[in-house]
C-alpha cells in the first residue's frame, strides 16, 4: 500500500517533529474521570476535577497553537464521549493516509465516528481499521519507521496487519508496562536522533531497541506521572510542554529546543497531555 505519493495537500505526516500545519483537537466540554482506566485517573478520582478550568486551559492551548501558525480544527463535542479531548487515539496520519482506529475501550467506542463524519464532510479519504485493536497513542512515526506500542489498547494482530499494509515502512513492536496506557505516555520521538522516554516502563530488550535508534532523554518518575514524555513538537525545534515538568524542559532547552510552556494540568488528570490532545493531519513535507 503506497502512502508516499503527493496526491493532496490536505493530509501528510512522516514524522513527529516536522513543522505542524494542521491539527485536530476537541474541547473538553464533557470531560470527566470515567471508570479509572489508567493510573492517573485512579490518583485523581477523589481529588476533584474542574471542567471550567479544563476548558479555559484547552482554549489557551488552541490559541497558542494558532499563534505559532498552526491551523486548528475542533471536532464537534458529544456528551456520550467523556474522553473526546484525546483526539490522538482515534486515528493517525501516515504519509497521506489517515487511519481511523476502532477504539478498544467501552467509554471511547464511537468517538471515531465523529472523526469519520468530519473527514467525509471535508472530502478527505481515510483507511478504516475495522476489526483492528489499535489506538493512535501507541503509534509513533519517524520517517520510514513506525514504533507501535503493544498495550491493552493495541494488539499484535493489529500491528502485523499494519506492517502488511505498509510495505515502505518498518513497523517496530515495543511492549511496555500496560498500566501506562499508551506508548506516548512513556516514549516520544522529538527529532530524527532524540527521544524522551521513561525507563521504568520497559524491559532491557525494549530499552536497547530504543537506544539503538535514538539518543534517549530520561524522564524521572515524578515527571512521568505528569506526562513529561507526552510533549508536542510543532517543528523547528519548538515543543509544547507543561510548566511543571521543569527537568524535562531544562534538558530540552540545553539541547537547543524552544519550549513553549502551556498549563493543561487539569486535563492531564484524565491521563493525557499535549500529544494525546492532538491529531496532526498535515506537517510540512
Amino acid at each position: 500500500m503506497s502512502l508516499l505519493s503527493k496526491q493532496s495537500e490536505k493530509t501528510y505526516c512522516r514524522t513527529e517533529y516536522d513543522k505542524l500545519k494542521r491539527v485536530i483537537l476537541c474541547e473538553p466540554e464533557h470531560m470527566t474521570i470515567h471508570g479509572e482506566i489508567n493510573e492517573t485517573q485512579k490518583h485523581f478520582k477523589d481529588k476533584g476535577f474542574h471542567i471550567e478550568i479544563a476548558k479555559e486551559q484547552h482554549q489557551n492551548f488552541v490559541k497558542t497553537l494558532q499563534k505559532h501558525g498552526v491551523d486548528v480544527i475542533l471536532l464537534p463535542v458529544n456528551s456520550n464521549y467523556p474522553e473526546q479531548v484525546f483526539t490522538r487515539d482515534i486515528g493517525f496520519t501516515l504519509g497521506q493516509t489517515i487511519f481511523v482506529a476502532e477504539m478498544a475501550h467501552g467509554s471511547r467506542i464511537g468517538e471515531e465516528n465523529v472523526l469519520k463524519e468530519w473527514l467525509e464532510k471535508e472530502e478527505i479519504s481515510y483507511y478504516n481499521l475495522i476489526g483492528d485493536m489499535i489506538e493512535g497513542g501507541d503509534v509513533i512515526v519517524n520517517g520510514h519507521q513506525i514504533f507501535v506500542g503493544l498495550s491493552n489498547r493495541t494488539n499484535q494482530n493489529a500491528i502485523d496487519h499494519l506492517q502488511r499494509l505498509l510495505h515502505e515502512y518498518e513497523v517496530i513492536t515495543i511492549p511496555f508496562t500496560e498500566k501506562y496506557l499508551h506508548l506516548d505516555c512513556v516514549f516520544n520521538i522529538i527529532s530524527k536522533d532524540e527521544a524522551l522516554y521513561f525507563p521504568g516502563a520497559f524491559d532491557k530488550k525494549e530499552e536497547k531497541i530504543l537506544a539503538d535508534h535514538f539518543d534517549l532523554i530520561e524522564v524521572n518518575d515524578e515527571e512521568q506521572f505528569t506526562l513529561g514524555t507526552n510533549v508536542l513538537s510543532i517543528g523547528n525545534k519548538k515543543i509544547f510542554s507543561l510548566p511543571v515538568n521543569r527537568e524535562v524542559n531544562q534538558q530540552l532547552r540545553i539541547r537547543g529546543y524552544e519550549v513553549v510552556e502551556v498549563d493543561i494540568t487539569e486535563i492531564i488528570k484524565s491521563g493525557g497531555s499535549f500529544r494525546c490532545c492532538t491529531l496532526p493531519i498535515l506537517r510540512e513535507k
